[in-house]
C-alpha cells in the first residue's frame, strides 16, 4: 500500500470520521473515535482529479486503460472511495485507501486495500454459476409467448442466484481488533437476507486491512467520485458516513477491540 501526504483544503461538509455500530457478536456498541479526516479525503480527491486514474506510478502501461476514472462519469456512474489514517506498531503514521466493490472488473489494484476474500477462490466459485445465470437470462428473453416456460426459467435463475450469493458470502472473512475472524454468513443470518455488496464498501475493506496488519486506524473518510447514482443520493465530491444497509450490521463486530488500542494515543 502506498503512503499519502496530507494537504490542507477548506470544506464545509460535516465531520463524518466518528461513527458507532452495534456488534452482533458481543452485543455491545462500539465507537470509532476518529479525528476529523476530511483533509486526507480531499487530498485523494485532488489526486484523482489530476491523474484521472487510480494506478500507482509503478503500474504497467497496459493496465492504465482499466484504471481510468473516466467511466465513473459515464453510464456506469461513480463509486465510493475512502482514506484511512493508521498508527503503526513503531508509532509512525501511515495512510491507506480503498474503492468500493470492483474497479472496472478488478478486485485487486496495487496501492489499494484488498477485498475481504481470496480473489482466486471467489473467481472459481463465481465462474460456473454466473455463466449459467447469464445463459438462463438469454433463454428467458427468447421465450416470447411461452409464459409458462419463462416463469419456470425465472424461478430456476432466482434459485441459482441465491445459491451463488450464499456461497460467495461464505468466502468473506471479517477480522476485528481482538483477532477474531468470522465469515459474513457466520456474522449475519441468511434468513433475514444479506444485502448485495455487504463487505465491499471502503470502511470494511480499510478496517479489515488494519486489523490484519497490526495497525490502529485513527481516521477514515469516504467520498463519492463520479456521476451521481441513479437514486441521486450520492453526489460527486461529497463525503458520506458508512451506509446503514450494508456497513452498519458488520462494522460493530469489525470495531471490537479498537477502543482499547485507540485509548493510549489520547493520553
Amino acid at each position: 500500500m502506498e503512503r499519502m501526504n496530507k494537504k490542507i483544503f477548506s470544506d464545509a461538509d460535516e465531520d463524518i470520521s466518528s461513527f458507532s455500530a452495534s456488534c452482533l457478536f458481543c452485543g455491545s456498541d462500539h465507537i470509532f473515535p476518529g479525528d476529523n479526516f476530511r483533509v486526507s479525503g480531499q487530498a485523494l480527491m485532488e489526486q484523482l482529479a489530476h491523474t484521472k486514474n487510480i494506478g500507482s506510478d509503478t503500474s504497467g502501461n497496459s493496465d492504465q486503460h482499466r484504471l481510468s476514472t473516466d467511466p465513473l462519469f459515464g453510464p456506469s456512474r461513480g463509486k465510493m472511495f475512502g482514506v484511512m489514517e493508521c498508527r503503526a506498531a513503531d508509532g509512525s503514521t501511515l495512510f491507506f485507501k480503498a474503492f468500493s466493490g470492483q474497479f472496472n472488473g478488478l478486485w485487486l489494484v496495487e496501492g489499494w486495500a484488498p477485498p475481504l476474500f481470496d480473489v482466486d477462490e471467489w473467481t472459481r466459485v463465481n465462474a460456473g454459476p454466473e455463466l449459467a445465470i447469464k445463459t438462463l437470462g438469454a433463454e428467458i428473453k427468447a421465450c416470447h409467448d411461452d409464459h409458462e416456460r419463462g416463469k419456470r426459467l425465472q424461478q430456476e435463475r432466482k434459485k441459482l442466484s441465491r445459491k451463488l450469493m450464499k456461497d460467495l458470502h461464505a468466502l468473506y472473512r471479517l477480522t476485528n481488533f481482538r483477532g477474531q475472524t468470522l465469515s459474513l454468513t457466520d456474522l449475519l443470518s441468511e434468513r433475514t437476507g444479506i444485502p448485495t455488496g455487504t463487505g465491499d464498501c471502503c470502511a470494511p475493506k480499510l478496517l479489515n486491512f488494519a486489523a490484519t496488519n497490526n495497525l490502529v486506524p485513527t481516521g477514515i473518510s469516504e467520498f463519492y467520485w463520479g456521476l451521481e447514482n441513479k437514486s441521486a443520493d450520492r453526489q460527486h465530491r461529497h463525503f458520506y458516513p458508512p451506509c446503514a444497509e450494508k456497513c452498519r450490521p458488520i462494522l460493530g463486530f469489525m470495531l471490537c477491540g479498537l477502543d482499547e488500542l485507540y485509548a493510549p494515543q489520547r493520553l
